[in-house]
């Protein structure tokens, strides 16, 4: 038992999201995809439809499977705790949250096809993670490194790949990092 006393919940918001995820994932396997369907995938739907809002921010907590539940949470696990050191769990919070919303409204508006997954989420927190060493009014190279491989290879595939990844949710977001990166260090961007 004193062991469990020196495990640190060192990232509440980011390990809250990956358990969450989790309860998420089972379900979804228990339910055969009902409850995955129902409130985390995001598609078009009425307005009126209540649960249409919960979706535009649910779909971050679905996922199709055990493999694409995996590939987001070790991302979300490698990059998330840092930057809820640095910028605190609640900015950390609304940043995911507006990530969210946003790349839900993208996907309404563009496909008519269904999005789950943290896809989006994860890949504003690579570009976030990129932004946050900006200091004395330079850019940093690792940003630039990032921008070209990540966003370029999302580009690429979403022209010349027909698979079921949405790479515009991985480029929206990836602006929403910058632009959140750009923010919390407006006066180091500014000089620029």
């Amino acid at each position: 038992m004193r062991i469990l006393k020196k495990i640190d919940y060192n990232s509440p918001v980011v390990l809250s999201f990956v358990f969450l995820s989790f309860v998420v994932l089972i379900l979804g396997y228990i339910t055969k995809g009902f409850t995955t369907r129902l409130f985390f995938c995001v598609y078009r739907s009425s307005p009126l439809d209540l649960l249409t809002y919960v979706r535009l921010v649910g779909h971050v907590l679905g996922h199709a499977n055990l493999s694409h539940y995996i590939n987001n949470m070790m991302m979300l696990l490698l990059v998330g705790p840092m930057l809820e050191e640095k910028y605190g769990s609640k900015l950390l919070f609304e940043m995911m949250f507006i990530t969210a919303v946003i790349t839900g409204l993208a996907n309404n508006m563009l496909f008519p096809t269904g999005l789950l997954g943290a896809s989006g989420i994860v890949f504003m927190m690579i570009i976030l993670s990129s932004v946050t060493s900006v200091k004395e009014g330079k850019i940093p190279l690792t940003l630039i490194v990032v921008v070209i491989l990540y966003l370029g290879e999302q580009v690429a595939a979403g022209i010349f790949s027909a698979d079921n990844i949405s790479q515009l949710t991985h480029i929206v977001g990836g602006v929403c990092g910058g632009v959140f990166g750009m923010m919390m260090n407006k006066k180091e961007w500014r000089e620029l």
